[in-house]
Order: structure tokens, then C-alpha cells, then sequence
């Protein structure tokens, strides 16, 4: 086989899939449960696929990666480092203060120690307060004093002028040597709180991304696989491992979000509803010209609000190890990587919703004779709440009455067997439980501005043109092959509430891989 290769691997919570592919040809898929360590369980999966297809290692030219290591850990409080939140906007700014509206137990896990510093801008660039210098590097020293080597920085209006924020992090680099520091303008768009909350959060999770994106370094290594290492993002594209271990919020949503880009692939559909049913959860998302579709309102990571770019998705408690009650309610507890111990049809005593699915003959798993004495009202009952749920989740993330076609994906898909209310059909491709896995072996690069432009100065038209121009160069400068880069998304906002020509333009732009397209 001469062709290029693409491994594509997702590290889930339950599962780390992997895929092989040459150009559109999916060569082979592997499915093992995910480690402590992630390195084992990417290389368990790795090393089951190059057994299957036999091929020479060094025909794989690209390695992609989706993880929802990070977003788990900081759902769960675990392995988050005590962060240094530091607001530059005195004398302004201070009404609501940083951790404002964070769970208790959020603020604790990460400390919840804040700095007040003087400087800052207005909405049109213009400086109201030089930086407070003496006051700043007195808090970065008061942190360092408390062991604290993680910081987030956030100012008015930064993403305007980012070189404010730049300024500060210098000063605490040269206060803290080897600190870890977030800009807040490198997370999120214009409103100060929300992208604050995101700069903490990514600062929290820095020592842990370390850690992962070396595991997964390693792993590859240790496979003997001499290729370049992406991971995907939010938004279904790819960035470095170096961005990656620097800014982990940016891979969140990667896993669903891969997901519903394998679904279009698998599919050649563009505009659909995708369920993506996991050993814990199914999320639901939406197709958008190829793309999954992102949320346009502020969202919520861990129970804290943020505004980075994140899908449109609803997660709810229905996976592959859900608990079946007795009343025949599924989830949303469930046994989730134990299934495979737990799971009545694989020799345990707690009955799941995959061995619902079993002994309702939706597919063969197991042994079938463990649940062969199931009450049929109790099966009955389980496969309606399981669709019923599922029905009234795509209700409530559908815009529109149509029915749009459904695609089920994911490994826990053997659970729905019904026709489901809001669509047209179901779809069910080959490949469907690695959807996750080609949807990273076949991540694009991409770039974006969210900036603010002055239409009324400028021009509408010229100021598209700048920041298209801006998301293409963005693109390049990620591994993008420029002659093959798209502007797939504009959009815009008009800051009713100034009196001006500004207005909030998001432009996202996309392309392969230089060598790849």
C-alpha cells in the first residue's frame, strides 16, 4: 500500500479507538478500553490495528488525536493545579470579581486566589490606565510565596489589545521563572468574565496537559511511528501538541465533536442530527455544512460559565453501562469502563442498559443466556425510556420542526432500534462505533478571528476582507496548505450598545494538512 496513511485515535473516558486510513478508505478500526496511563491504552489500540492490516509503519505520514482527558478531569475536580487568577482593568472592572458564580467546589479545587491590578483599555483600543507594574509584580510574588506557579491573566477588552495582557505575563515570568501562564485573549472574545473563567480554567489544567500530551508522545514513540502529532480541538480542526499542552481548554469537546465530523464522513451527509452514544452518555449534536454546529450562547464547563468556541451539544445520562431500575428508568448512573466486569451478559450482576439491548436481540454480545430470564415488561420498559429520552434530547437542541435524517453513532448506538420522533431516518454507517477516531484522522486545520472591527471607519466590506485575511493566514501558520484553505463561517454582531461602528466579527477558515490534501 503506497498510499499515505492517517492514524486517527480518540482517548475517551470508557473506550480509546483507533482507525487507519488511506485517503477516503477506512483500513482498519480498533476499540480497547482506556488506561490510567493513556499511553497503554493508545498503544494497545495501535498495535491491534497494525496486526490487522499488516502494514509498514512508516507509510503513517500524520497522526491524530482527540482526548477528553482534560474536560474530564475538570468536570471531576481531579489533578488541577492551585491557579493565580490576575485581572488587569482597575479602575474598572472590579464589580464583579474573578470566580464570580463558580461552584464551591470549583473555586476550591483550583484555589481560588485573586489579583486586582490598575491598567487596562476601552473597547476601541484606546489605554484608560497604564499597567500597574510595582502592583503586579507584587502579586506574582505574593503567589510564588504560596507555591502557586500557575497564572491567568485577563484585561478589559484584550482581545483588542492583546499586548497588555502580553506585558503583564512578562513581568510575572520574570517574578515566577518556569511559571505557566493563560492569557485570557488567546481563550476567548470580547466579554471579560466569561473568557476570564476560561483563562482559569485552561491555567488549572496546565501541569495535567503536560503530562497527557507527553504520554501520548510517548506512545506513539514507543510504536515506532515517525510522524507528526495533532491533537483536534473544539471545532472538529487540528492544532500542535505545543499548542495542545499549552492551551488544553481549546480540546474539550474534541471527542463528541469528532464524532459528528466521522458521522458526515462515514455518511457523505452535510446536515443532520448525530447521537453519539458512549458507555456513559449519549450527546447530541447537529450537522452544519460538514461541520458540527457551535453554540453561539455562552456555555458552561464544569458548572462555569465561558465563551470559547465549543458544539452545540446536549449530553445526556444514556450509555452502553446505564443502570436499569427495577421500574426499568435508564441511567444516568452507569458502570461505565467496568461494564465489561459488571455487565450481566458479561458475567457481572448489575444489570445494564447493553444487556437490555441483548436480550431485546438487538445485537449478539456476550453471554445471551445471563440475561435470557429478563422479564419482557422490564426490557419493554427499559427500550422505551432509553428512546424516549433520546426523542425528547433532540427535541430540545432541534431549531427547526423539520425532520432532519438521524445518524447514530458510537459503540453504545446497539441500544435504539425504534424510529425516533423529529426525524426523517436513521442511518447507521459502517464504522459507526469509530466515528470519533475518523472524525480526528480526517481534522482539518483551521484559524479564526473573533475580533472586533470598526465598519463605520473602515467599511463593512474592507473590514470582512481584513479579517478573512486574518482566519486564512491563521490557518497557514497552523500546518494548512494555503492554496487549499476555505472561509467556511462569518458572522457578525453589532455592539448595539456603543455608540459607534463596532461590530463583533467571527471568521473561521479551513484546509488540510500541507502534504495531506
Amino acid at each position: 500500500m503506497g498510499e499515505k496513511l492517517r492514524l486517527g485515535i480518540d482517548v475517551g473516558g470508557t473506550n480509546t479507538d483507533a482507525v487507519l486510513m488511506a485517503g477516503q478508505e477506512v483500513v482498519a478500526t480498533a476499540k480497547q478500553f482506556t488506561t490510567a496511563d493513556v499511553r497503554d491504552g493508545v498503544i494497545a489500540s495501535v498495535a491491534s490495528i497494525l496486526d490487522q492490516s499488516g502494514v509498514d509503519r512508516a507509510s503513517i505520514k500524520a497522526v491524530m488525536i482527540g482526548t477528553t482527558q482534560f474536560v474530564n478531569a475538570f468536570v471531576q475536580r481531579r489533578d488541577l493545579a492551585p491557579v493565580a487568577a490576575i485581572r488587569v482593568a482597575l479602575p474598572m472592572g472590579d464589580g464583579i470579581p474573578p470566580f464570580s458564580g463558580w461552584p464551591d467546589d470549583a473555586v476550591e479545587s483550583v484555589g481560588g486566589h485573586r489579583y486586582m491590578i490598575g491598567g487596562g483599555s476601552y473597547f476601541n483600543g484606546t489605554e484608560y490606565r497604564p499597567l500597574d507594574e510595582d502592583a503586579l509584580r507584587a502579586a506574582a510574588l505574593d503567589a510564588r510565596a504560596k507555591g502557586i506557579d500557575c497564572f491567568a491573566i485577563s484585561a478589559n477588552f484584550s482581545p483588542i489589545r492583546p499586548d497588555i495582557e502580553a506585558r503583564a505575563a512578562a513581568i510575572v515570568a520574570a517574578c515566577v521563572p518556569g511559571a505557566m501562564i493563560t492569557l485570557s485573549s488567546e481563550i476567548g472574545g470580547p466579554g471579560l468574565l466569561d473568557r476570564e473563567n476560561g483563562a482559569i480554567i485552561n491555567a488549572s489544567l496546565g501541569p495535567l496537559a503536560k503530562r497527557v500530551v507527553a504520554s501520548l508522545q510517548q506512545a506513539i514513540h514507543d510504536l515506532r511511528i515517525d510522524a507528526p502529532i495533532f491533537l483536534s480541538q473544539n471545532d472538529g480542526t487540528l492544532i500542535s501538541t505545543d499548542v495542545a499542552a499549552r492551551l488544553p481548554i481549546m480540546t474539550c469537546s474534541a471527542g463528541p465533536t469528532n464524532s459528528i465530523r466521522g458521522a458526515a464522513f462515514l455518511t457523505g451527509i452535510k446536515e443532520a442530527v448525530v447521537v453519539d452514544i458512549g458507555g456513559t452518555t449519549a450527546d447530541i449534536g447537529f450537522l452544519r455544512e460538514g461541520f458540527a454546529r457551535e453554540t453561539t450562547l455562552p456555555n458552561y464547563l464544569g458548572g462555569v460559565r465561558t465563551n470559547f468556541r465549543m458544539p452545540d451539544l446536549l449530553s445526556i445520562g444514556v450509555g452502553g453501562g446505564s443502570l436499569v431500575r427495577p421500574d426499568g428508568r435508564v441511567g444516568p448512573r452507569s458502570v461505565g469502563f467496568r461494564l465489561q466486569q459488571e455487565g450481566m451478559v458479561f458475567g457481572g450482576d448489575t444489570l445494564t442498559a447493553t444487556d437490555i439491548a441483548v436480550r431485546a436481540g438487538h445485537v449478539r454480545l456476550g453471554d445471551p443466556q445471563a440475561v435470557a430470564g429478563l422479564d419482557a415488561a422490564l426490557v419493554e420498559a427499559a427500550l422505551d425510556d432509553m428512546h424516549l429520552q433520546i426523542e425528547d434530547g433532540i427535541d430540545q437542541v432541534k431549531v427547526s420542526p423539520e425532520p432532519l435524517p438521524l445518524i447514530l453513532v458510537g459503540g453504545g448506538s446497539i441500544l435504539l432500534s425504534r424510529p425516533l420522533k423529529g426525524t426523517s431516518e436513521t442511518l447507521r454507517p459502517a464504522h459507526a462505533a469509530v466515528a470519533n477516531a475518523v472524525g480526528a484522522a480526517i481534522a482539518l486545520v483551521s484559524g479564526q478571528v473573533n475580533k472586533l472591527y470598526d465598519f463605520r471607519t473602515h467599511g463593512r466590506d474592507a473590514a470582512l476582507a481584513q479579517a478573512r485575511e486574518e482566519a486564512t493566514n491563521a490557518a497557514v501558520a497552523a500546518g494548512a496548505a494555503r492554496d487549499e484553505v476555505e472561509v467556511i463561517d462569518i458572522r457578525e454582531l453589532p455592539m448595539s450598545h456603543m455608540r459607534s461602528g463596532m461590530v463583533q466579527v467571527r471568521v473561521r477558515a479551513v484546509g488540510p494538512l500541507v502534504g495531506h490534501a
